[in-house]
């Protein structure tokens, strides 16, 4: 029950009569675009002059800094910017605008850092300002235990990540990420393992995947700027991990595989957690969910360049949907269901669409046709966009007939955008796909993905609504913390 002592309990806006006069929404504001402005340039000059550009053994900028730091810097000065309004008259504004710099610092220096004590400070940081962020309302209760939640779970991560740097330095004596490469095959197979078991956790964690993703659920008490830059840039972390220290799990085909099943199952998960959550905000937190397990998924199987082109996509998306999420609310009454939609006609309808921008993506990036590594990575990023299409097309005000017809033109123009920034990726950081486990489609990888695939296509066609007890047990899976609900009907005073 709130604390009836606390005025501002329920209703923290509730003393707030005066707009903000403070100046450092303003000047948070101004730096951050000044520092997108700055990576840009950053992006530039390396893109004519590549480096890595290295200073005193613990920062190094290359082709994944710099497109980072343009793609962070980007999105929190969009967020910045809208909050001004959104949060003016906040009696928290100072305190919402320092934490969403430094969590923005952090990130940049995350991405950068070459030293792996330096990377684990930018990492607890990060995770310590998000918490901060996710309880800004200081009169909830709800918002104090999501924060607590958050800080704990940030800690927890910290922690394992310290446990395989910790391991790294004991058995090659280096603290160089920029050396990874070069060492991976010096840290003998228990060691190894327990280095990438430990990786694998902190980045699961980070990004939200099941069943790391109570967290993120439970985030709902975070203002919606909090949310965006959350979903948009924080979950992104994991990604970033996988690309620093790719080498190490190339190494260890469990951990590989571990990776890949993992994204599989928060894939799917998420899409059908997403499904019987009634607001918007939980909507959106699935979807992170099921859209991390793609990166994931990528990331596991080598296509580095891809699961960081899926970061820059899922950002820039995520970060507008949340932000233009107070449009969406809306009343709706039970309605009969059309039996139809679960039918025959949907699910060969999403096989083609599949098959052909899978097809479309091999041919603009001129990948061989067959069963192999490119094979899977088209059907990977067909299925990912398939989604994001559907999503996309239900938002347009269409007769039924006519959303079908554009539906097939905005899917393709989302593969060729997806294709195009692949290769701008890819370039950027020099390498191509590693190609994890695949080689020429082992057996075991072909009937993995081929299975997701298959259970990803019949979750698509929402089959599994007839079933009451798997909609029980995704509620369940779905609900936070009911410390940190905020609509239980028993917090409201009657007035």
């Amino acid at each position: 029950m709130p604390d009836r002592d606390d005025p501002t309990d329920v209703f923290p806006m509730s003393t707030v009569v005066q707009r903000t006069s403070s100046r450092l929404p303003s000047i948070s504001t101004t730096i951050v675009w000044c520092l997108a402005l700055g990576s840009l340039g950053v992006l530039v000059a390396y893109t004519l002059q590549p480096g890595p550009w290295r200073w005193a053994d613990l920062v190094a900028i290359d082709g994944l800094t710099a497109l980072t730091w343009c793609g962070v810097t980007l999105l929190s000065g969009i967020v910045h910017s809208y909050s001004r309004r959104y949060l003016d008259g906040d009696r928290g504004i100072e305190r919402f605008f320092g934490c969403a710099l430094a969590f923005t610092a952090a990130v940049m220096l995350l991405v950068a850092a070459d030293h792996l004590v330096l990377f684990n400070i930018a990492w607890l940081l990060m995770g310590l300002t998000m918490a901060e962020l996710i309880g800004h309302v200081r009169g909830w209760r709800q918002a104090r235990e999501a924060r607590s939640i958050a800080r704990r779970t940030f800690l927890g991560s910290s922690a394992l990540l310290a446990l395989a740097f910790g391991v790294i330095w004991s058995n090659t004596g280096t603290v160089s990420i920029g050396e990874i490469g070069r060492i991976a095959g010096d840290l003998g197979r228990a060691s190894g393992l327990l280095v990438t078991a430990s990786l694998l956790g902190a980045a699961l964690i980070q990004s939200a995947l099941i069943p790391f993703h109570g967290w993120l659920l439970s985030s709902m008490t975070a203002p919606t700027p909090a949310s965006a830059l959350m979903h948009a840039g924080f979950v992104n972390a994991g990604g970033l991990l996988f690309a620093r220290f790719y080498p190490l799990f190339a190494g260890e085909a469990i951990a590989a595989s571990a990776v890949v099943a993992l994204g599989a199952l928060s894939a799917i998960g998420g899409k059908l957690l997403k499904s019987v959550r009634p607001d918007v905000k939980s909507q959106l937190g699935c979807s992170t969910v099921g859209q991390m397990g793609f990166m994931v998924m990528q990331a596991g199987l080598g296509f580095v360049a891809a699961a960081v082109t899926h970061l820059i996509l899922h950002g820039f998306y995520k970060a507008y949907l949340f932000l233009s999420s107070g449009e969406r609310v809306e009343q709706t009454v039970p309605f009969e269901e059309d039996s139809a939609a679960t039918g025959a006609g949907p699910r060969v309808t999403a096989v083609l669409l599949a098959a052909v921008g899978g097809a479309f993506f091999l041919f603009l990036t001129g990948k061989p046709f067959g069963l192999n590594g490119g094979a899977v990575l088209a059907l990977l990023v067909a299925l990912a966009m398939y989604r994001a299409t559907r999503e996309i097309a239900g938002r347009i005000e269409l007769a039924g007939l006519l959303r079908y017809a554009v539906a097939p033109a905005i899917f393709l123009a989302a593969i060729g955008t997806y294709a195009g920034i692949y290769l701008g990726v890819a370039g950027l950081m020099n390498f191509e796909p590693i190609e994890i486990g695949i080689g020429g489609l082992s057996t075991g990888y072909g009937l993995l993905v081929g299975l997701f695939a298959a259970t990803y296509l019949l979750v698509e066609t929402e089959s599994y609504k007839f079933s009451d007890r798997l909609y029980v047990k995704l509620l369940n899976s779905s609900t936070p913390d009911r410390k940190t609900i905020l609509t239980s009907k028993e917090d409201y005073r009657d007035c």
